[in-house]
């Protein structure tokens, strides 16, 4: 019976032992996976790093154009703001121009009768329509204003000539 026990033993030693080698064969299988899917998140990591670094730097560089943007555009806003001052300066002594032409205009008109006139005239043509702007009421003013002034000054000439 020794005997048996003793080989009994020994058979269930052996079928621990091939138990023990497909588990040890199995983990280590496992671990190759497991330290190739390392490598491959040991290379994301490092890819993901080399991103990031580019993207800081891209980040920096937008930044530094956003500031150079920014002050070109304050730059030309301020010289837009001066344009327009200046040329608000310029519509307000037009019109003060055209108020005082206006006035020697209708001072002339009112001081002296009319001429009588001998020979008809020449007929003047009418100066082109002014562009559409929104100073084209201003324009169209001095426009008939100047146009005014040339009549009576062509008219004083003749009546002097007669």
């Amino acid at each position: 019976m020794s005997v048996l026990i003793t080989l009994l033993a020994d058979i269930l030693v052996a079928v621990l032992l091939v138990a023990t080698i497909v588990s040890s064969v199995r983990l280590s299988r496992k671990i190759a996976v497991m330290k190739g899917d390392e490598a491959a998140l040991r290379q994301t990591i490092g890819d993901l790093m080399v991103a990031s670094n580019t993207a800081e730097r891209a980040i920096a560089g937008l930044r530094s154009a956003l500031d150079e943007c920014d002050r070109t555009l304050a730059e030309r806003l301020g010289t837009a703001e001066r344009y327009a001052a200046d040329i608000a300066a310029q519509v307000q002594a037009g019109e003060g121009v055209l108020a005082r032409i206006g006035a020697i205009v209708s001072e002339m008109g009112s001081a002296r009768p009319a001429p009588v006139r001998t020979a008809p005239e020449p007929a003047i043509a009418a100066p082109p329509p002014a562009p559409a702007s929104p100073n084209g009421e201003r324009l169209g003013a001095a426009a008939a204003a100047a146009l005014a002034m040339s009549e009576r000054a062509l008219s004083r000439v003749r009546s002097r000539a007669a």
